[in-house]
């Protein structure tokens, strides 16, 4: 039993820390950054993965129980919410920001992206087989 408990422990500890290096990512690229969406961008990613691995460590730490349904809910919840939030506030941001060329190319016409990926990646394909890749 008591092996049990270690190997709960380590695995909960684990999963705390994860959490908390990717709070720590977070925070570095919201200050960090320039422009907005790249800040929404590494906070939205945090968000989502930092509360998930804090709270599956939570979960692990407390073991089966009426408490582990409940952070399971949790978890699902900012799974769904964030994700749907920061892509909210995102598109508010592109509609709203009259200085967004200045930042980012912006294609009125999206033919015009596609053809430009596609004339990309005929250009790289030469340079992958010369490398001896398949």
């Amino acid at each position: 039993m008591q092996a049990l408990q270690m190997i709960r422990l380590i695995a909960g500890a684990a999963l705390l820390l994860c959490g908390l290096g990717i709070f720590f990512v977070e925070v570095y690229g919201s200050f960090h950054f320039d422009y907005v969406l790249n800040r929404m961008h590494a906070a939205a990613i945090g968000d989502t993965l930092g509360i998930s691995f804090s709270l599956i460590g939570l979960m692990v730490f407390n073991g089966l129980n009426f408490t582990t349904m409940k952070l399971a809910l949790l978890v699902i919840f900012f799974w769904v919410a964030s994700p749907i939030s920061s892509h909210m506030l995102a598109r508010l941001e592109v509609t709203t920001n009259t200085s967004l060329k200045q930042h980012c190319d912006v294609y009125e016409d999206l033919s015009v992206l596609e053809k430009e990926l596609s004339q990309r990646q005929k250009e790289e394909e030469p340079r992958g087989k010369e490398a001896g890749q398949p």
